[in-house]
Order: structure tokens, then C-alpha cells, then sequence
């Protein structure tokens, strides 16, 4: 085939075609028979539930995983992909969903890190200041080459992943869930980057669970379900309703459907409450708020802003160091003796954010964690001190139904569960106590779009019940749909407080920034 030939051919070839492409993990097919086009020069969008095989397809693309069977082809060119070098060599990056920096480097020095061009640093430091100084102008990458990375935003972080791949001559470039960890400003800074991209004739997957990224940026979209792509489409052509039922394989409600609050008294009152870090840092600053009887509080922010920790000190993990919590207006122990189960006493049930660290003993079977935290239940003890094992089995399978927690086995281990199920019995185990005070952190993180659904509704059903629910969250819409009123958390102060219904992304996001007089 003449040179002319080859070439045409590559330029009309697709930047990615897998075919066939199948991987197992033991008994488990995380991929199977899987054909995909990605476009040059296009923004293509991959959605499916978790578990149903978008990063491990990515992965034998990035040459983490080597699959069992299928081709992958690079601009038309048969491509093995044995490991990350190869990808890299065929003109692949990847941004992961977390970042492969080393933090107390500097961005140049990241940038460089693998790519050194000899045994002498110096030169390479040298040329790699140049490319940066030329790719942040192309692409509004703007970011210090020398600033240390522990003390940019996440959103410069996330510039200097992109960045270290450009620099590596990546044409194709994979992002694995982008903006979970980003402001609103930064989403839509990052979204300019990538059209910049695409305009230079880049090739971009885009790897994400918000619909509504993927109708705004995105050219085409394939669909997986169950280690199956089940659809491509392109993007004009199909809406966040049908790309939600082919991920789950049935009718989803996006919106949730809630009537207006009904609220009644302060059932939680916070009054300046502060607490500083080990190292001095203070991470709560005078916080105030109350959350009534039949309502949502919703607490935006980017991670790292304070809402931990005061979910942490609301629920008796960790003390402060002033304030006050109050609840039914009788204030509780906020110091060194208070615990948790003194707040299980007081009506306060806690979803904490990290299910795995916090919520579940990931090795104990489903039925030993739907009572975590209970075991002095008068309805599950038994004589000389031990537990009525049957009761609390038949206990975990009327959650298990009612939560419908699949599989529904109350004797399997709780790392044997998908996320979404994992987050049911943890909601299970704490809704079922009636409690007066909800306090939820993150309550769909990792969770499949079916799962969201009914995890909603079941915060809103204990609202119309008249308890108070205090809804922490980074996903804006997840706190805008659900809330009632919002209080938005910056530094470790109450940056602002809003009515969920009379305000919107671009004012949330402006208090997540810090910048208070903007919003108001």
C-alpha cells in the first residue's frame, strides 16, 4: 500500500476502535464482546451504572488491564496495548478520577516526572517550562510551573494532570469523571478547556454519571449496562431520560418529586461552633444554623471546606473546641466524653460519608452491619449477655426487603454488595430507627443512577414525616433537588445561606468560591 494510501486511510479512520474487546475477573465479566467508535476530534461520552464496565474498558485502553480477547486500533493501525507506556507511545493520556500527583513537587516537576528527556534534569525542566508556557496560552491551562503542588485547588490540579499529558503528545485524552471535586466556575472552566481541545483536533472520552454534562459537551455517547454497550448515540439525538433508562434498563425519575416543606420547630440548633486540627488549622469558625421539624438543610461546598467535620462533631465522632449543639433545644456533650451512642439516644441517626471507613464493616455480613451501632436493642438481647442471632437475622431481611437490598442474602459479606447496595444498608439500618435528626454526608457518592432514585425518596419520606434532615453534599444538583434551604460552607464558615427554590448553580458556586459579594 503506497504511503498516499496509508495515510488517507488514517486520516478517515476513527481516533479508537475497539472490537470484540471481553475481560474477566474470576467468575466476574466486567466486559463483554465490546465495539466502540470514537471519533477524531469529537468528545464522546461513556455513561452506565457502576459496575457495568466504563473503567475497566478504559483501563485495557490505557493499557492498566490486558484484555482477554479483542483488537484495539489507533487512527485506523492495529495497536497492542500491553501497559501504560504503549498507550502513552500511541498517543493516549489519561486524567484519573484521583489525581497521580506527588504533592510536595513543584507543577514543573510533575509535568516531567517519566518524561525525563536524559540523566539530566536541568535540560528537561528547562524545555518542559517552555512547552507549559505554550499549551496554558493554546488551551487556557494557566497554572505557576513552580508553585508546589499541595497548595493549588483541585481545579489546578486536575490542569496539571491534563497538562502532564499533553506534554507527553497525547492526541487522545480519557477523563475519568472530571468534576466531581470541582466548583461550578471550575466545571465550566474545565469544559472551555476541553472544547479548546477538541478545536485543536484532540480526541476526548469523557467518563461520567452527570447526564446533564453529557447532553452539554459531549458529540456522541455510548451507553453500558452489565459489562454491555447497549448504545451510541449521538448527542443531539437522545436526552438525559433515555441515556438514564438505557442505563438502567427501566424508567428513572430524575427530578425528585417532593411537595413543598411543611416546617415545624428547631429539632437541630447549632451556635458557633469551632473546632481547629491537630496542627492548629481551624476548620470550623463561629458555625450557626438550625434544621426544623420537616425539613432539608442543605450543606454545599467543596470537599474540604468544614462539612466533615461538623458532621463528625454533630455525631459525636470527634469534640469541639467551643459552640454549641442543641437538640429539642436541651444542648448535648460537643466535648471529649460525647460518643456516638449518645447520640443514637437523643434521636440522631448518622449516614457518614465514607460508607467503607465509617459505615460498614466491610468483612461482616449484611446482617451483622444492619445493627451496628444497636446492639443494646432490648429486641436482640438474649440471655447471659448474648445476642438473639435469629432476631437480628429476621430483622436485616425486613430492611433488606424494604430497602430492596440485592442480592437479598443477609448473609453476604458487605464488600460482596455494589455501591449503591452498600449505601441501602447503611440507610437502612439508620431510617428504621425513626429518628428525630438525620444527618447524611454524601448520600449517593459511587451510587448507580436506579439506586439515587430510591435513596431520594427515601430522604424525602422521612421529611414529610417531620423529621430534620441535614443533607451535606458536593453534587450541586443533588442539593438543589433535595433541599429545602441551602447553606453553602467556605473555609469553615457559613458563607451563605439561600432558599433552594430561588436560587441556582451560578450563585452556589460563586459562594463555594469564596466570593460572597458576587452572590449577593
Amino acid at each position: 500500500m503506497s504511503d498516499t494510501n496509508t495515510a488517507g486511510r488514517a486520516q478517515s479512520a476513527p481516533a479508537i476502535e475497539l472490537k470484540g474487546i471481553s475481560k474477566a475477573f474470576g467468575p466476574v465479566q466486567a466486559n463483554k464482546d465490546i465495539s466502540l467508535h470514537v471519533a477524531k476530534g469529537a468528545i464522546h461520552g461513556i455513561v452506565g451504572e457502576n459496575g457495568a464496565g466504563k473503567s475497566t474498558l478504559m483501563s485495557i485502553l490505557y493499557g492498566f488491564y490486558k484484555s482477554d480477547a479483542g483488537e484495539i486500533y489507533i487512527n485506523g493501525d492495529l495497536t497492542p496495548i500491553p501497559d501504560s507506556q504503549a498507550a502513552i507511545k500511541a498517543g493516549i493520556g489519561m486524567v484519573h478520577q484521583h489525581f497521580k500527583l506527588v504533592e510536595n513537587f513543584t507543577v514543573l516537576e510533575n509535568v516531567v516526572l517519566g518524561a525525563e528527556d536524559g540523566a539530566m534534569l536541568k535540560p528537561s525542566l528547562a524545555k518542559a517550562r517552555d512547552v507549559l508556557t505554550t499549551l496554558a496560552h493554546e488551551y487556557e491551562l494557566d497554572v505557576d510551573p513552580d508553585a508546589v503542588i499541595e497548595d493549588l485547588s483541585v481545579g489546578h490540579q486536575q490542569r496539571v494532570e491534563i497538562l502532564k499529558a499533553l506534554y507527553r503528545q497525547a492526541d487522545i485524552l480519557i477523563l475519568d469523571e472530571p468534576t466531581g471535586v470541582l466548583t461550578p466556575a471550575e466545571a465550566d472552566h474545565l469544559f472551555r478547556i476541553l472544547g479548546n481541545l477538541k478545536a485543536e483536533g484532540k480526541t476526548i472520552i469523557l467518563i461520567t454519571h452527570k447526564l446533564r454534562e453529557i447532553m452539554a459537551i459531549t458529540d456522541s455517547v455510548s451507553v453500558m449496562r452489565r459489562g454491555e454497550m447497549t448504545a451510541t448515540k449521538p448527542t443531539s439525538q437522545t436526552n438525559a431520560q433515555e441515556l438514564a433508562e438505557l442505563m438502567v434498563g427501566r424508567q428513572v425519575l430524575l427530578q425528585v418529586d417532593k411537595k413543598p416543606a411543611s416546617p415545624g420547630a428547631a429539632l437541630l440548633r447549632v451556635e458557633n461552633l469551632s473546632v481547629r486540627d491537630e496542627l492548629g488549622v481551624e476548620k470550623l469558625r463561629n458555625v450557626s444554623f438550625e434544621v426544623r421539624a420537616g425539613e432539608i438543610l442543605g450543606v454545599a461546598g467543596v470537599a474540604g471546606n468544614g462539612q466533615s467535620e461538623l458532621l463528625e462533631i454533630i455525631s459525636g465522632i470527634s469534640p469541639a473546641d467551643s459552640g454549641k449543639v442543641l437538640i429539642n433545644g436541651d444542648a448535648i456533650d460537643i466535648g471529649k466524653t460525647a460518643n456516638p451512642n449518645m447520640r443514637r439516644h437523643r434521636g440522631i441517626a448518622h449516614v457518614p460519608e465514607d460508607r467503607h471507613r465509617m459505615g460498614l464493616v466491610m468483612s461482616n455480613m449484611a446482617w451483622e452491619n444492619t445493627f451496628l451501632g444497636y446492639q443494646d436493642d432490648p429486641a436482640f438481647e438474649g440471655s447471659f449477655g448474648f445476642m438473639r442471632r435469629e432476631n437480628i437475622i429476621e430483622d436485616a431481611k425486613q430492611k433488606i426487603e424494604r430497602f430492596d437490598i440485592r442480592p437479598p442474602n443477609p448473609r453476604l459479606k458487605a464488600e460482596n454488595f455494589s455501591g449503591g447496595n452498600q449505601q441501602k444498608i447503611v440507610l437502612a439500618r439508620e431510617i428504621e430507627r425513626n429518628p428525630d435528626v438525620l444527618l447524611v454526608g454524601q448520600p449517593t457518592r459511587g451510587v448507580d443512577i436506579g439506586a439515587i432514585e430510591f435513596i431520594h425518596k427515601q430522604i424525602v419520606a422521612l421529611r414529610d414525616a417531620g423529621k430534620a434532615i441535614l443533607l451535606v453534599s458536593v453534587e450541586l444538583d443533588e442539593i438543589l433537588s433535595l433541599s429545602d434551604r441551602v447553606i453553602v460552607m467556605f473555609d469553615g464558615a457559613v458563607a451563605g445561606e439561600r432558599d433552594a427554590t430561588k436560587t441556582n448553580n451560578k450563585e452556589l458556586g460563586m459562594l463555594m468560591a469564596g466570593m460572597a459579594g458576587e452572590a449577593a
